[in-house]
């Protein structure tokens, strides 16, 4: 493995634990093994991240959901179905804690709702995960699920500058389009206008470390943390740019700063380890 690959995951390992300890979005923390198992250029189908998911819980849980799954089918009041998807979703997330069928049940519940709120919510969902997985057959089905509910969102109420953004960050990390520049543009219009809009200042963030674009990328964290000088996210993310970027000195600077900020033990591991490494 690359050293830029063996910052990357093991540095992105940190960051994943500080989005599991203190993102509110994503209350589901087990991998469906379906996602290892597909194969390179085919698509995710929900059924095989739902039979999989099935496997990791007891016989009479499954017996559990096989009735919600029906009361589903035979419901024929809207608001029926609606409130058993929410039943759904609550056991994937509170008793199973498997991500997938939480998500997807969400994201059914919210169609059926149709309302700008619960469409954006379950799109955060799929969002939030989009950007730091690593799948890319899973990329590609989060950020198509996220897609669908972000424009039917934006059906709603066009002129959410935070429903533009989350489209277009389904483009620029979810290989949707030969062109990441459809993703792209959008976000950068909303951002000129108004540079404050941090929401759309990380995305294009993010995007420009994924694509390499290490410079840009600092730039915009830098802006970010002058804004909010506590956002671990940006924080963690602009010292492993200087860290790739072979920028030694910033990267333990920003380093040092995520250590003090946050107090979960293995990341202030991990983080001291690389500290150390750097300071050789």
């Amino acid at each position: 493995m690359k050293r830029q690959q063996v910052l990357l995951v093991s540095i992105s390992l940190v960051l994943l634990i500080v989005l599991y300890f203190f993102s509110p979005t994503v209350p589901a923390a087990k991998r469906n093994a379906a996602v290892a198992a597909t194969p390179a250029g085919q698509s995710i189908r929900f059924e095989d991240l739902l039979i999989k998911a099935k496997q990791t819980i007891s016989p009479e849980q499954v017996i559990r959901i096989g009735a919600l799954e029906n009361a589903v089918v035979r419901g024929d009041v809207k608001d029926q179905q609606i409130h058993v998807y929410h039943q759904l979703a609550r056991f994937w997330s509170d008793s199973a804690r498997v991500f997938e069928p939480y998500a997807w049940y969400t994201a059914q519940a919210a169609k059926l709702e149709n309302s700008e709120k619960s469409l954006t919510f379950a799109a955060h969902l799929f969002l939030d995960n989009l950007v730091t997985e690593r799948e890319p057959a899973m990329q590609n089905w989060l950020a198509s699920n996220a897609k669908d509910l972000f424009e039917k969102a934006l059906v709603l109420n066009p002129a959410n500058d935070s429903s533009k953004i989350g489209l277009g960050a389904c483009y620029i990390f979810g290989n949707l389009s030969d062109n990441p520049m459809q993703g792209i543009m959008p976000i950068r219009e909303i951002v000129e206008k108004n540079p404050d809009n941090m929401y759309g200042q990380m995305v294009l963030a993010l995007g420009g470390k994924k694509s390499g674009q290490y410079d840009k990328a600092i730039e915009r964290f830098l802006i970010i943390l002058k804004k909010e000088p506590n956002n671990l996210e940006a924080i963690f993310n602009l010292a492993e740019c200087y860290d790739i970027h072979n920028e030694k000195a910033d990267a333990i600077k920003w380093y040092e700063i995520a250590k003090e900020k946050i107090k979960v033990p293995e990341a202030q591991e991990a983080l001291a380890k690389r500290i150390a490494e750097l300071k050789k």
